[in-house]
């Protein structure tokens, strides 16, 4: 035998993708319409050497066992059928496709209108597809680090290390990068034990992008679920399992962002790149207008995936599991979590949700959702069960409002604080599983939250249109960057304020990058098409202050179990004692009147677990306060305000201007 041949009905349909055996290597691709399905061999010139039609066609599965090959091998698919864009069929072997299970590309994904031009007009597309790289048994089965996080840290691969200053050059902007002994020593001082990724399988820009000089920095358009974006791991998918493995000796796991809810296919005008040409309706929801079919866009980004459907769910559980034991992640961010459970409407008992959760593998690890989609009936918060934490976009708001200056906000404060009982406290739920963030991607940094009133996007090409205009924000006095001395300190002292607020409250907090330094984004709430030094973060001009402040107030809620402990908070008496007791500055507990006063701006916190027993001082006052101590001795654990000078005498304790102050009993002190 001197070249790949097809070996003639040996193709099994076991295994989806390319799988290596000892005769050659087995395809097996899913279409429920296709009436051929070819893989096409590529040279390392590029060139197509072969191409052959898939022979064993059962289950709507078709395969073919090409003897002559193995590992390294470059391909890509060809189907044909119907061709009916108005009905939503496009097939046509003039597109090369990528298979949904390819494990490698060798490039990224490049736009050209050449991808989307119809059938009668088409060139043969080769030439702009990555091809998949045939790639073996990766290493030896992972354990998910099975570990509740105490602090989730959201992390782009490629803004957070480009400009690291001990990573070397070739290293910045890939997984390697974040293997740096300097990388992995900032977050264990901070206490981080749970990395974010985001997402890192391979992405492709949005059509309006290249137009405008931009490419996608984010990675919330994924075309193959089981590739890492060859920007992110140039030298191969192994880089992030030598991440895993090392993150995991050193107490840290690593969760990806995923986003099973749309590929970068977009709509009916959009690239033809992988399961749109295989089978639109297998892999895609549509819905008929006017006798026509259109693609469901509950995604808001041109097409919303079938997950109703069983070849899709077979794809994202088999994706997940090789993230797992492949490449050694412990859990998954769901990006737009609903999707997962639509039928079309979302059911949190729906199949796919009910076999992430039932699955030996996946139910061992961290699962986080963000629990909402854009689409119809689209907002979900605390309906995923007990196997999900979820995304407490009401912790942000209510937490934003409260120290903007809202009127009425106590209430709202102390029910966030508290762990947000009203969403989470049912079917066995505990605080932890509330991910409770102040500013994360999608959103201002948290200096630009205390320093812009408004979103200024002008840079996305889009006039400002785009990123969400309702930002809870406030400026200080002055919109954007100031050289005035007053305004920067105030700046600083709210930040503090509210990552004083974000650790001292039930529930999992979580930090984006860069926002422990003090980064600024230039005011861009919508910064995905920025590669570059909007987004890349300053290292050597970050705040070493302010991340010494977070290592501190995560090791003090970490070392106080009255503030740490997973419960929800009641007030009521139990063995002995009151969890919490809310206090008015003048030292007596907040009444009605207390909770109704649209003007209150302190708001007192005395929180008692065993032995321990912490006060908590929120000010959002512009003026220091003076508050009145329950009896006994206090000493202060942690200030939010650095120039405070705190002194306590005669049972009374001045709270700095717009500042957080936690008190623990001398026995207590952490």
């Amino acid at each position: 035998m001197t070249g790949p041949q097809l070996v003639p009905g040996a193709g099994s349909i076991e295994k989806l993708g390319a799988t290596i055996t000892p005769d050659g290597v087995n395809f097996a691709v899913y279409s429920e319409a296709a009436t051929a399905i070819w893989v096409s061999l590529y040279d390392e010139q590029d060139q197509e050497i072969e191409r052959f039609e898939l022979d064993v066609h059962a289950d709507n599965i078709r395969a073919g066992l090409i003897a002559g090959i193995g590992a390294g091998a470059r391909y890509g698919l060809r189907a044909d059928g119907r061709y009916d864009p108005d009905q939503g069929y496009f097939f046509d072997p003039h597109k090369l496709l990528v298979d949904p299970y390819a494990r490698r590309l060798d490039r990224v994904f490049v736009r050209s209108p050449r991808l989307r031009l119809p059938r009668e007009e088409a060139v043969d597309t080769a030439p702009l597809i990555p091809k998949a790289i045939v790639v073996g048994d990766g290493n030896e089965n992972a354990l998910p680090r099975k570990k509740a996080p105490s602090l989730f840290y959201e992390l782009n691969v490629r803004g957070f290390s480009m400009r690291h200053p001990s990573v070397q050059g070739p290293l910045r902007g890939t997984i390697a990068a974040l293997t740096t002994k300097w990388v992995i020593d900032h977050f264990k001082h901070m206490g981080v034990d749970t990395i974010q990724l985001m997402p890192t399988a391979a992405w492709i820009d949005e059509g309006h992008l290249p137009a405008l000089g931009l490419t996608n920095a984010w990675g919330y358009n994924p075309v193959a679920y089981f590739a890492i974006d060859p920007r992110l791991a140039p030298r191969g998918p192994q880089e992030l399992r030598v991440m895993t493995d090392l993150y995991r000796k050193n107490g840290i796991s690593v969760i990806l962002d995923v986003v099973y809810n749309h590929t970068g296919e977009s709509d009916a005008q959009g690239p033809m790149l992988s399961m749109m040409g295989l089978d639109a309706h297998t892999y895609y929801r549509f819905v008929e207008v006017d006798g026509k079919q259109h693609l469901v866009n509950d995604t808001g980004t041109g097409n919303t995936l079938r997950c109703d459907h069983p070849a899709v769910q077979r794809l994202v559980i088999e994706s997940l599991r090789y993230w797992v034991e492949e490449m050694g992640v412990s859990g998954f961010r769901f990006d737009l979590a609903t999707v997962l459970g639509r039928e079309p409407g979302f059911n949190p008992e729906a199949e796919m949700l009910r076999k992430i959760k039932a699955d030996p593998v996946l139910s061992k690890c961290i699962l986080v959702a963000e629990p909402w989609d854009p689409g119809p009936g689209g907002y979900a918060l605390g309906k995923f069960g007990k196997e999900f934490q979820e995304h407490n976009d009401t912790f942000r708001d209510e937490v934003r409002a409260f120290w903007k200056g809202e009127p009425a906000k106590i209430g709202a404060l102390a029910g966030k604080v508290s762990g947000s009982a009203e969403i989470f406290n049912f079917a066995g739920r505990k605080p932890h599983h509330g991910v409770n963030m102040l500013a994360v991607h999608d959103g201002f940094t948290l200096r630009d939250l205390v320093s812009y009133h408004d979103k200024h996007n002008e840079a996305n090409g889009e006039n400002n249109r785009d990123g969400h205009s309702n930002n809870q924000s406030w400026n200080c006095g002055v919109e954007g960057e100031t050289d005035d001395p007053a305004i920067n300190v105030a700046r600083k002292r709210d930040v503090r304020a509210l990552l004083a607020t974000l650790f001292l409250s039930r529930g999992t907090p979580l930090i984006q990058q860069g926002d422990e330094m003090y980064r600024t984004q230039q005011g861009n709430n919508n910064a995905y098409a920025q590669d570059n030094e909007i987004t890349w973060l300053d290292w050597e001009g970050g705040d070493g202050s302010l991340v010494d402040f977070v290592a501190s107030i995560n090791a003090f809620r970490r070392a106080h179990p009255a503030i740490s402990h997973d419960h929800f908070l009641s007030g009521q008496d139990r063995n002995g004692f009151r969890d919490v007791a809310w206090l008015h500055p003048e030292g007596r507990e907040m009444n009605e009147g207390d909770w109704n006063d649209g003007g209150a701006s302190v708001l007192g916190m005395h929180l008692k677990y065993k032995d321990d027993e912490v006060l908590v001082w929120f000010n959002r006052r512009i003026d220091p306060v003076d508050a009145t101590l329950p009896e006994g001795d206090w000493v202060v654990g942690i200030d939010s305000d650095p120039d405070a000078a705190i002194a306590i005498a005669d049972g009374r304790v001045q709270i700095g201007a717009r500042s957080v102050l936690a008190l623990v009993r001398p026995t207590a002190q952490a």
